[in-house]
């Protein structure tokens, strides 16, 4: 069982109609038990990180969050959360990942917010999530705010300049884009963490 995480965000549809697709199981809930008891979480977002970890903490779901053993995904801003903090609001975030997410740097070449279709740069080869997707696969991204460097990062994609797209750090892993709406490629990346 897949535990969907309700953070209220607008990319819930999008989420499960995509692990429907796949014929997974799963729950959308914000209920901390079922979160806890799950075989794999997804974290979506959209939104703003402020807004969204207020959202998580009214829920009584950081706690929760924090403790995961299994398999996580976050998406989007479900991926930037899992970090320690982020810039936007300058909010403190989940924690499960060192470093502080902070704003795309602005650039006359590459518009902010990032928005549109890239494909990835891979940094680990041997990087679950990874596997089956081709060079020339393209995935769906809107974002303002991007992933800290550092060895979590496991695929790039340009805009400007490098930025993590896929991330994993211990039972924790995270995609800059959606992958519910990025068609084949997302669908891969959706089976590959159903199955790792």
């Amino acid at each position: 069982m897949i535990a969907v995480v309700d953070t209220g965000g607008a990319n819930l549809k999008s989420v499960t109609n995509a692990l429907c697709r796949l014929e997974a199981e799963y729950c959308l809930t914000s209920d901390p038990k079922k979160i806890a008891a799950a075989d794999r979480v997804i974290l979506p977002g959209v939104g703003a990180a402020r807004d969204a970890m207020r959202r998580l903490e009214a829920a009584n779901l950081i706690p929760t969050l924090k403790n995961l053993k299994q398999p996580v995904l976050g998406i989007c801003l479900g991926m930037q959360l899992l970090f320690e903090s982020s810039e936007e609001g300058d909010v403190a975030c989940l924690g499960l990942i060192p470093g502080r997410v902070v704003r795309l740097k602005d650039d006359p070449s590459a518009r902010v917010p990032h928005m549109g279709w890239n494909n990835l740069v891979k940094c680990d080869s041997e990087e679950p999530l990874l596997s089956g997707v081709d060079e020339d696969d393209c995935f769906y991204f809107v974002h303002s705010f991007r992933a800290p460097d550092g060895p979590w990062v496991k695929a790039m994609t340009k805009h400007g300049e490098l930025l993590p797209a896929i991330v994993s750090y211990g039972n924790v892993k995270g995609v800059q884009f959606h992958p519910e709406k990025s068609e084949q490629p997302g669908s891969k990346i959706l089976r590959s963490f159903i199955q790792c």
